[in-house]
Order: C-alpha cells, then structure tokens, then sequence
C-alpha cells in the first residue's frame, strides 16, 4: 500500500484516525498503530511481515543482553551479533544475486544463485534496528522491556517503507507517553497534503515528462533533450522522495510522533558536501555516527573513511556497479571540494558554486538512473557533444516550451521561497489583527490545502499504480 493511493486515502487512513481517536488509552492506541502498520506491510507481500517480526525480535534480544553488560565481552558480543545478522539477512536479499552474477563474469562459473525479491523497506528497517541495539550499548538510550512497544516502533505504517530512518531515542519517550493535540494534528494534515501535492502533481508529472527522453532511442537524442530529461528526473527523485519524507513527517504528526526533517532544499546547496547535508538527512547522519565516526572521522585515515562510507552509500541504494559508481563519484567531488574547490569557490561569486553544483548533481543522477552503464556512458557524453545526434531538435523545444509553467513552479519549489513567503506574511498580517491577517493565516493556508487535495485526487483517478521511487531500495 502506498499513501498516495486512493485506498489509503479514502479507506486506510480515515478509517485509522477514527479508531485511533475513539478510545483515549495509550495500550489500546499503541496496539491500533502495531496492528494496522503491520496490515499496511502485508498489503503487497504478507510473506515478508514474518521476516519483519523475526528482525524486531531479533535485536529485542540483542538490544537486553547489551544493555545489561556494556562494560563486558557479552555486551559486545550482542552488537556484533545484531551487525552482522542484520546484514547478512540485508545482503541475502538485497546482494546475493549480484555478487553470484558478478562471480559468475568473472570465474565462468554457473553458482545457481536465484535473486529474490527485496522486501520492501529492508534497507530502512535493518538500519533503524542496528542504531537502537549500537545506542542502547552505548548508553544513549534504555533497551526497551517490552517486546510490542519495540514492534511499534520498528512498524509504524508512516515511516516504514521509506523513511526517514528513524531513531529509537527521537520517539522513545512518545512511546511510553505521547499527546495529540490539535495543532500537532492540523500540522499533520497540512504537511502530508503538501507530500501527496510534492509527489502526484509535481514527482508523477515530471516522470512522465522525463519518458521522451530517457530509457529512449539514445541516438537520437540531441544534446538539450538530454540534459532536459535528467533535469526532470532530477526533479522527479526529489519531490518524490521529498515528498514521501513530508508524508510521513504528517503522519507521524497526526498520531501524535515527531520525526526529524529528511530533506532541507538540497538544491540550493553550493557544493556536493553541502548537497548531501540536505538530502536524505538521516541516511546521512548513520552513515556519519555509525560507520565514518567509529572508523576514525577526519582524525585518523580520513580518505579511507570517505571511501567505506561512499561505497557503502552507494550499494544502499541498490545492487548494482552504476550504484557503486555514483557513490564513488561523490567520494571523488567531496574529497576534491575539501582540497581544492571550495578554497576557489570562497573567491567566486556564489553563482558559479551553484551552476557547479546543479552539473555535478545532474550528472550524478545519470548513473543513479541508467542500470546499464554502457546506456549511463551513452548519454553522459550526449549531455556533452560526443555523439549527440544535434545539439537541439523541434521535439525538445515543444516539451520545454509546452511545460514551462509546470518548470518553473517546481523549479521554485525546489527552493525555500514560499516558506520565506508564508514567514513573511505572519510578519506583515500578525494573527492578532482582523481582516487581512485573518485572511492570509486562517482563510488561505486551509484552502490552498484543500485545493492541493483535490487536484491531487483527480490526478491520481487517471494514475496507474506509481510508488515511489525509494520503495525499491
């Protein structure tokens, strides 16, 4: 199930929410949210809700015997065991048919590995799971006594599939004893309306704009057709993956959890470090506390550091070698911007920092989109004149003219310009005068969403079945 389906929105949610809000009982909600989360996975696949359950109680093990000897080998012992079983269920269905199919190539030999199918949300959940058992060892947080509270917090249907990857310690107090209020709940509401509209009116619309230019006959394809179509994927992958953060932000809300921020206009940014502080914010964050920090940060084998790191950011998100190269491929840019590029661009005018940024991000996505990496080659050197069949054509400049308020809306959305909008309406229309101010914070902001809403719904009665693009990693 997916939250911008008719089903969840008409059927799942509202029948969720009346549930939910009809007894006022901590035990009865948490076990609501465990029972209806757990349908919510069983929707596509139910076979997959058993391997969830063996992963909670696994670390549930874990997570008790580390927390009760941190300072002896057992302790230890239990986090090793909880890394290394949790990767290597990730790798058995995530990795093990690539690894056959690269042994395979190289020693001609038929290992009769058979690739199964990726649980959906493996990659968030065995992550979520690793950091609760690694910080209950490390005293940052009390392993949890019970067993169904530890469930809750691995299924929660608002964050399970794809994230953010959320942290035991940020909702472990909301657990035990959280309040819904109002505001949080009218908060809720209007920051998954704004999700749904990120991903059915912008994220669906640019994916299918992208289709006359990607995946297509690459020869011949001219050079602005090519940068047009990875600039519409580019802004597909965002607003999709965006939008499913704010979704799941939302929903989180309306049930009374706060989960951390995923994304923070990474566009803007003006170099690819900076990019990757606002893009996939908790992603980056594990990575940061769990595998770069422990290996010794910037004190000690710094470039070896970057390296593990990037690779291991790379194969996350898929098996595959375009993976690992775009991994590597900003291993590269970070380590070059630390050297050499962000010393120059201090002396520049912040431009030219970010039209670097908007060409490296763009040719970045080209190995992240293209699983063939001869087809990735193919159209990188078309971005770039090498055997483009022209540099424009007629066909280009029909999308682009035909589109270019659909563009240029979601190009400023990419930006924090209604937000800086809205903050500075408040500012000129304090809610405590009438008329206007009344107009501009209580009038407008509600029908806008409800406007969203609708849109989005009709969208969606003319779509065809379309998850987001992270379901898959």
């Amino acid at each position: 199930m997916v939250f911008s389906s008719l089903y969840f929105l008409c059927v799942f949610l509202p029948l969720n929410l009346l549930l939910y809000y009809l007894i006022k009982n901590r035990t009865y909600r948490n076990w609501l949210l465990i029972i209806t989360s757990l349908f919510f996975y069983a929707w596509g696949e139910p076979v997959w809700v058993a391997l969830l359950i063996f992963s909670t109680l696994f670390d549930y093990v874990n997570a008790r015997v580390a927390g009760k000897n941190r300072d002896n080998w057992k302790g230890r012992a239990a986090v090793a065991l909880s890394i290394t079983g949790n990767l290597l269920i990730l790798g058995f269905f995530k990795y093990a048919g690539f690894i056959a199919e690269n042994l395979n190539s190289l020693l001609g030999a038929g290992l009769g590995v058979t690739a199964f199918g990726l649980p959906i949300g493996i990659s968030f959940y065995t992550f979520q799971t690793i950091s609760y058992v690694v910080d209950v060892y490390r005293g940052e947080t009390e392993a949890q006594q019970s067993f169904p509270r530890l469930l809750l917090f691995v299924s929660l249907f608002h964050q399970l599939v794809a994230g953010p990857i959320v942290r035991y310690s940020d909702i472990a107090r909301e657990i035990e004893a959280r309040v819904e209020t109002p505001a949080q709940f009218n908060y809720g509401v209007s920051r998954f309306i704004m999700g749904l509209g990120k991903k059915v009116l912008i994220a669906n619309t640019a994916g299918k704009l992208s289709e006359s230019f990607l995946g297509t006959d690459y020869s011949r394809l001219p050079v602005t057709g090519a940068w047009l179509g990875i600039f519409l994927f580019a802004l597909q992958i965002y607003f999709d993956f965006s939008g499913y953060s704010d979704m799941a932000i939302g929903l989180g809300k309306m049930f009374g959890f706060t989960y951390k921020e995923n994304f923070n206009y990474p566009y803007i940014s003006r170099s690819a470090a900076e990019f990757w502080r606002r893009w996939h914010i908790s992603l980056g964050s594990f990575f940061r506390d769990y595998v770069y920090i422990p290996l010794g940060g910037n004190r000690r084998r710094y470039l070896l550091n970057l390296l593990v790191v990037w690779s291991l950011t790379g194969l996350w998100h898929g098996a595959g070698w375009n993976f690992v190269i775009w991994g590597l491929y900003y291993f590269v840019l970070i380590f070059v911007e630390k050297k050499l590029l962000l010393r120059v661009f201090e002396k520049l005018p912040s431009i030219v920092s970010r039209i670097y940024l908007w060409v490296a991000v763009l040719v970045g996505w080209v190995f992240f989109y293209h699983l063939d990496l001869g087809e990735a080659l193919q159209f990188l050197g078309i971005m770039f004149g090498v055997k483009a069949a022209a540099f424009s054509g007629p066909e280009v400049a029909i999308h682009f003219l035909s589109n270019a308020v659909f563009l240029a809306v979601a190009a400023i959305c990419c930006t924090p310009v209604t937000r800086f909008i809205g903050e500075r309406s408040k500012r000129l229309f304090p809610e405590k005068q009438g008329g206007a101010a009344f107009l501009a914070g209580k009038v407008l902001p509600p029908l806008a969403g409800a406007a969203v809403l609708v849109l989005s719904i009709i969208f969606l009665v003319g779509q065809s079945y379309n998850p987001f693009l992270y379901f898959r990693f």
